[in-house]
């Protein structure tokens, strides 16, 4: 008697649990993307999550930096043949696992099929063991920054006051709401020198948002401007490690505890296995959200 598999998982044996995959994106570089999402990793893993961070920047790698890691491979190996996925990736002392990056990941447009479902397999077979997968997106509205963020279940945007900030963010929201029918996103500000002035400058871009855009925008918080975060970038450490105490930590540990609370989608949208076969499908094939 034939049996039909709903996904590849299923058909292996391992039955998926659902897993949540966060896109920390924001248009414009600078805004301290990369910060938020290697603190929120930690800060997730210090909450007892098995916690996978993905450095999403293709073209240009820099998660391995902020952790003070040096890859041996990354996959751009497993693609080319040379190691297996859990070859690539790495344990932090955080307690959290990091995939890391390197130039040349167009190949991902450029599977065949066999390699295709070879590369779903190996992140399937680790979905089972994770309860979040961080995505660092690329600065800008490329190609792999859409896909990440519409693949995602929970699209966080970093925000900054600066006005090639809104513009950028605008701009990558719009895109993924017009073009890729994403219509929630979760909006963090950053870099904030005074208390309350997040949410101040929050209400002003969702204004301009909501006027144009239909979309619903969700406040989760603001970072301060903090020299104990500056100071662990400088040492490539978490400051919610390196300096627990510090506001930015604060901040940090609260938008953890907040994603921690974010519902976690079932089906198929919340396996990562499903994640990555969205991601490396052809560009010919439209990519279509799943709700």
């Amino acid at each position: 008697m034939a049996v039909n598999y709903s996904s590849p998982m299923e058909k292996w044996g391992v039955q998926p649990n659902p897993v949540q995959v966060i896109a920390v994106t924001g248009g414009k570089g600078g805004v301290g993307k990369t910060s938020v999402a290697v603190n929120l990793a930690t800060a997730l893993a210090s909450r007892g999550k098995e916690v996978m961070l993905l450095d999403g920047d293709l073209g240009l790698a820099n998660v391995d930096v902020f952790l003070g890691l040096t890859p041996r491979l990354t996959l751009a190996d497993v693609l080319a043949g040379n190691c297996t996925l859990e070859e690539v990736v790495m344990d932090t002392p955080q307690g959290f696992k990091v995939v890391p990056a390197a130039s040349g990941i167009a190949q991902l447009a450029e599977l065949d099929a066999m390699t295709h479902l070879g590369l779903v397999r190996a992140f399937g077979d680790i979905s089972a063991r994770l309860d979040v997968m961080v995505v660092d997106t690329a600065p800008g509205i490329a190609g792999s920054v859409l896909q990440f963020s519409q693949a995602a279940q929970q699209v966080l945007v970093v925000i900054c006051d600066e006005p090639a900030s809104l513009t950028d963010a605008y701009a990558l929201i719009k895109i993924l709401s017009r073009d890729h029918g994403v219509k929630q996103f979760r909006v963090l500000v950053n870099q904030v020198r005074g208390r309350g002035m997040g949410q101040a400058l929050f209400h002003r871009f969702e204004r301009v948002v909501q006027r144009f855009l239909q979309v619903d925008l969700d406040y989760v918080g603001e970072i301060p401007e903090d020299p104990f975060l500056r100071r662990a970038i400088r040492e490539q450490r978490p400051v919610v490690t390196a300096y627990p105490a510090c506001p930015a930590s604060v901040a940090l540990k609260t938008l953890a505890l907040r994603a921690d609370m974010w519902p976690v989608a079932e089906g198929p949208r919340g396996n990562v296995e499903f994640f990555v076969e969205r991601l490396i499908r052809r560009p010919s094939v439209r990519l279509e959200v799943v709700r």
